[in-house]
């Protein structure tokens, strides 16, 4: 760089942003080769998480890593891949619930180790310690626009 950063505000938000766009083309290589996207998989890990009681449409977009306005569109691909089951509730048609299926669940199965093997690739430069306090770090910036 020709000129320094107009603050150190700046420079720390461009290193973040360039930082998550690493690990997000880092993470997508490797999910690419299951195709299946980023925030595919991330549907899939919080269905995963939710377990047999499944989550709405609604729940799943507010634990999304990113916000994206359309889930409903993921969950169509997602479900012709039968990696989904979705369910309108009874009690409420207006609740759609959405269930990870047998085949979702094998493929979290076998993304688990490929993505922990990539987990502590993206971190290798960290210790333990440094990234217990980069995690500490990020969550308070969070917090802070929360």
């Amino acid at each position: 760089m020709r000129r320094p950063f107009s603050s150190v505000g700046q420079e720390a938000t461009l290193g973040v942003m360039r930082t998550a766009d690493v690990v997000r083309r880092y993470l997508g290589a490797i999910l690419a080769s299951y195709c299946i996207t980023l925030p595919q998989y991330n549907v899939l890990r919080i269905l995963r998480g939710a377990g047999p009681t499944g989550l709405s449409v609604t729940d799943v977009q507010e634990r999304l890593i990113e916000c994206s306005p359309g889930v409903t569109r993921m969950m169509d691909r997602l479900e012709s891949r039968g990696w989904v089951r979705r369910e309108r509730q009874t009690d409420d048609r207006r609740v759609v619930l959405c269930f990870l299926t047998e085949s979702g669940h094998e493929l979290t199965d076998e993304l688990r180790a490929p993505i922990d093997e990539a987990d502590t690739a993206v971190m290798a430069g960290l210790n333990e310690r440094e990234q217990r306090q980069l995690i500490e770090l990020m969550d308070r910036v969070r917090a802070h626009h929360a």
